[in-house]
């Protein structure tokens, strides 16, 4: 029956071939859309790990994660340095690493915090950051550059690089007293780690000294700046590291009914669950759009298959003729189907693995790991339902030949 039914297929291949296309294209884009959404969320979920708190000015917890991991949007406030000393010398801290965000450099976040940030940040699985080439930060205005960021300007060690104030889009604000002197490049990490640009704290109080009222009033050297206490006034956030996980909730409490100024301290897990929440519906639009170009897809290849029905009764007669029971004839029919929809199927998921091996370089740079991988259970189910869906439309041509009488298919005039 099945060798049958291929060389059925072949003698109308002109026609099967375009709704064979069809259905492998709206598979790649079903399956795509699914592996894009769980690429998504492994990277934000992959994005900040290790960290059991992370501590700043009152805001909703999905901004303070924005602009502490992500390195988006703006802070409300600040928080005092004073209360980042008292808060890391805590029994129950292990490590605790400050960060200070508002200047950029060619669009990039410049973000000022220590050498602990490199020695204790880390992202996926408790992957450290690694340097690509150099060391961390040394002197005040070293600078130590994110994979994407040095390979867009072509940086490497040894070049001085300018710092704008606030966005500095237009270049018209920018340190140029004070270069900073580029040490170390990092290497790649699939994170907003490699869109970013990290200076010391010291370094950020420098380029703001004569910044007092929020314009340059006057110019300050690298003599006169070293020449100063650089302990900042003020940090972004703190990045926080206890000694026991379980005495997370307890030390979040205590932050949060802080005496001295108004902090909050936030799980990052919990944060990049709201965050992702935040985009279910756009998630659930891709969904639905694939899904629907999926059904196009089945209902072309049903509307083709009704379409040749007419032109194939004589067909059908002639198998009755020479012996066929209409049951054969409904198999038959049950069973071109069932090869087509399975070669548009799998050719579909051929093509989404190619797609993704030829991406993967690419969108590893961009934040997001698209090495190739095998199918999920979720897209696996998908892949079935589209299959069993897409096998079940020859069922209506297929009942249709097995309802035609000998006679009515003999009658048919050319």
């Amino acid at each position: 029956m099945i060798k049958l039914a291929l060389s059925s297929l072949l003698n109308r291949k002109n026609v099967l071939i375009l709704i064979f296309l069809s259905l492998t294209l709206s598979v790649t884009l079903f399956l795509g859309v699914q592996r894009t959404k769980e690429i998504s969320r492994s990277s934000f979920s992959r994005t900040i790990s290790g960290t059991d708190l992370i501590i700043g000015a009152r805001t909703g917890q999905v901004n303070l994660i924005l602009y502490s991991v992500f390195h988006m949007g703006r802070a409300v406030n600040n928080m005092g340095y004073d209360s980042y000393l008292d808060l890391a010398s805590r029994d129950e801290v292990e490590w605790a690493v400050p960060l200070s965000l508002g200047d950029s450099y060619r669009g990039y976040r410049v973000v000022g915090t220590t050498n602990d940030y490199f020695s204790h940040y880390s992202y996926g699985g408790n992957q450290k950051l690694s340097l690509k080439s150099g060391d961390t930060f040394s002197t005040p205005f070293s600078v130590v550059l994110g994979a994407s960021v040095a390979d867009e300007f072509q940086h490497k060690t040894g070049d001085n690089i300018i710092v704008s104030h606030g966005a500095g889009l237009n270049g018209m604000n920018e340190h140029d007293n004070l270069p900073f002197t580029v040490t170390a490049v990092l290497e790649k990490t699939g994170t907003p780690v490699d869109k970013s640009v990290f200076v010391p704290l010291e370094g950020i109080t420098a380029i703001h000294l004569g910044w007092e009222t929020g314009m340059q009033r006057r110019v300050v050297s690298q003599e006169q700046a070293l020449s100063v206490n650089l302990e900042p006034e003020a940090v972004t956030s703190v990045l926080v590291g206890l000694k026991n996980r379980g005495a997370a909730f307890a030390f979040q409490r205590m932050v949060n009914d802080y005496a001295d100024e108004p902090l909050m301290a936030i799980l990052p897990g919990a944060a990049l669950y709201e965050l992702w929440g935040l985009m279910s519906t756009a998630e659930t639009a891709l969904t639905f759009i694939s899904a629907a170009v999926v059904v196009l897809g089945l209902i072309s290849l049903l509307t083709a298959q009704l379409a040749v029905m007419n032109q194939r009764r004589r067909e059908m007669a002639l198998f009755r003729s020479l012996g066929a029971t209409p049951g054969q004839l409904f198999l038959l029919l049950f069973t071109e189907s069932l090869l087509l929809t399975t070669a548009g199927c799998l050719s579909g998921m051929i093509l989404l693995y190619i797609i993704q091996t030829l991406l993967s370089v690419f969108m590893s740079s961009s934040g997001f790991y698209l090495s190739p991988a095998l199918p999920s259970a979720t897209e696996w189910l998908y892949f079935l339902l589209t299959l069993v869906s897409g096998t079940l439309t020859g069922v209506i041509p297929a009942l249709t030949a097995y309802r035609n009488s000998l006679s009515d298919g003999m009658s048919i005039r050319n």
